[in-house]
């Protein structure tokens, strides 16, 4: 029981891997291949910031996120809106060139070298639960998954810049005779993507190590939550994630070496039987 609610716990970090994929798949309709590098790359940030100052990891999270979210603004207003209304290959190509060059930066700074965040006594810190013992950093890391997530759905469902987004999905050209700066809303929305990220690195380095290298698999284990919950859905990333992590937990069950393998196949088997994901179950009802 306790390996299954840990599954739950990595699940909903999936899921907040998968949120940042999700807005920009699935409501911004740009695939960003680099999704994964830059999760690595704010873990990075976390970490130089967290030995500069002396401080824990936490604490530098909003510093980071703030960071990404101009980094992210950025990057869309200069680089990937050059690209749209092109078709769909040239922000794909754009943003695969943007992966290799974060990989290589990462590694000219900061080696191949392992690394991770000192969580301190967090990481160890343990509570009994119904006779279960629960970490204190993975239930954490669900609390804040699930606030950041309804925060989003709120902004994205409630709020003007939410239905700004949303009818700039659907029709661009339209948007703009309403008088919507697509090109701002984009922007705005690329930067929260990134900030997202950039709290989803903070506990991704807490709770395992990281390196250069590790973006393109931090990359699958978003597009897998989006896909499993459903491209576009905001709650079915969350949902999605934790289907994942509770695969991969039931898989080391059997064997430790067992659990992305299983993982990997649950989503094919999803992705066979629900191709709309999760969430198309609730829209049938």
């Amino acid at each position: 029981m306790e390996v299954l609610i840990n599954g739950v716990f990595i699940g909903a970090l999936y899921g907040l891997y998968g949120l940042g994929l999700a807005l920009t798949l699935g409501l911004m309709r740009q695939i960003n291949l680099a999704h994964g590098d830059f999760i690595v790359f704010s873990a990075y940030l976390t970490l130089q910031g967290s030995l500069l100052l002396g401080v824990h990891p936490l604490m530098v999270l909003p510093v980071v996120a703030v960071v990404m979210f101009v980094v992210g603004f950025v990057l869309q207003r200069l680089v990937i809106q050059r690209t749209l209304g092109r078709g769909e290959m040239p922000p794909i190509l754009v943003t695969f060139g943007l992966s290799i060059i974060l990989q290589n930066v990462m590694l000219e700074l900061f080696s191949a070298d392992t690394r991770n965040l000192n969580p301190g006594p967090l990481g160890a810190a343990s509570i009994e639960i119904a006779g279960l013992s629960l970490g204190v950093l993975p239930l954490l890391t669900l609390v804040v998954a699930f606030a950041i997530f309804w925060a989003t759905s709120a902004v994205f469902g409630s709020t003007k810049f939410g239905r700004a987004i949303r009818a700039t999905s659907d029709s661009d050209q339209t948007a703009q005779l309403m008088g919507i700066k697509t090109s701002r809303i984009f922007a705005v929305a690329m930067g929260l993507t990134l900030a997202i990220s950039a709290i989803a690195a903070g506990f991704y380095g807490m709770r395992g190590n990281f390196d250069p290298s590790t973006g393109p698999e931090r990359m699958l284990f978003a597009f897998e939550a989006v896909i499993l919950g459903g491209v576009g859905s905001i709650w079915g990333a969350l949902a999605g994630g934790i289907l994942l992590g509770l695969s991969q937990a039931a898989g080391s069950l059997i064997n430790p070496s067992y659990g992305p393998l299983v993982g990997h196949l649950v989503f094919l088997v999803v992705l066979l039987a629900l191709p709309g994901g999760l969430m198309s179950l609730r829209r049938r009802q």
